[in-house]
């Protein structure tokens, strides 16, 4: 397997992070400080309070994905590590984050790190269990699992129209989307969910087992990665 991946991006994104981090502290240290010192400039304390939590969850959220090893795409590299030389694993070097092209198809991954019970439930994506940490995150926004059928839908259609405009008159592939669950901690039911869903260590296998009915022939795979980057 070959993997393309954007590491002036991750850098980029990681060091972003950890500056929006300190300055969040420094912006949180700030509005206590005027709470304290100055309590008639009351309202400014507030802003600075508010400023500085959404710093913090934007600084948490940038250094989950692009500072703190792991990263979701050094977990997908090792998940899925011995795969067919044939497939291609792009990283934030295509229209979607993570990219995986071979005979199996044209996919892309959407990574979740929840723990405790995730399961699918009347056409929603639901979690529940982990603990009081757990809770606690989902309340302040850090690990709540958002809308995953949108945004495997929001990544369909970005990736079709990228092939639509590069690949000329060759025929756009079948693009389908997967969502992958990296926690160990996490019992995963995805019930009836339109879209495939599984555990980290289950995506290897199942591109395997797709590989068998070749989805793609050696020559779509070669026009596919001639539009998209090589390094």
């Amino acid at each position: 397997m070959k993997i393309i991946k954007n590491e002036k991006l991750i850098k980029r994104n990681g060091i972003i992070g950890q500056w929006l981090s300190l300055g969040a502290l420094g912006v949180l240290g700030l509005g206590m400080y005027i709470s304290f010192a100055k309590p008639d400039l009351f309202t400014y304390s507030l802003i600075c309070l508010l400023i500085g939590f959404i710093m913090t969850q934007v600084g948490m959220y940038m250094g989950s994905r692009w500072g703190r090893s792991p990263r979701p795409d050094e977990k997908f590299d090792s998940g899925l590590k011995g795969l067919h030389s044939e497939f291609s694993l792009y990283h934030y070097s295509s229209p979607v984050s993570h990219l995986l092209v071979g005979p199996s198809g044209v996919w892309a991954l959407l990574p979740y790190h929840q723990r405790g019970k995730v399961y699918f439930e009347k056409n929603r994506w639901k979690v529940s269990g982990g603990g009081f940490l757990q809770a606690y995150m989902r309340i302040f926004g850090q690990e709540g699992i958002g809308r995953p059928d949108i945004d495997a839908e929001n990544d369909v259609y970005q990736l079709r129209k990228f092939f639509k405009k590069n690949l000329g008159e060759s025929p756009i592939p079948e693009i389908r989307s997967i969502l992958v669950f990296t926690h160990d901690e996490l019992e995963l039911d995805a019930g009836d969910s339109p879209i495939p869903a599984m555990k980290l260590k289950q995506v290897k296998e199942f591109m395997r087992q797709g590989s068998k009915n070749r989805v793609l022939s050696s020559l779509q795979i070669a026009e596919i990665g001639g539009v998209l980057p090589k390094e």
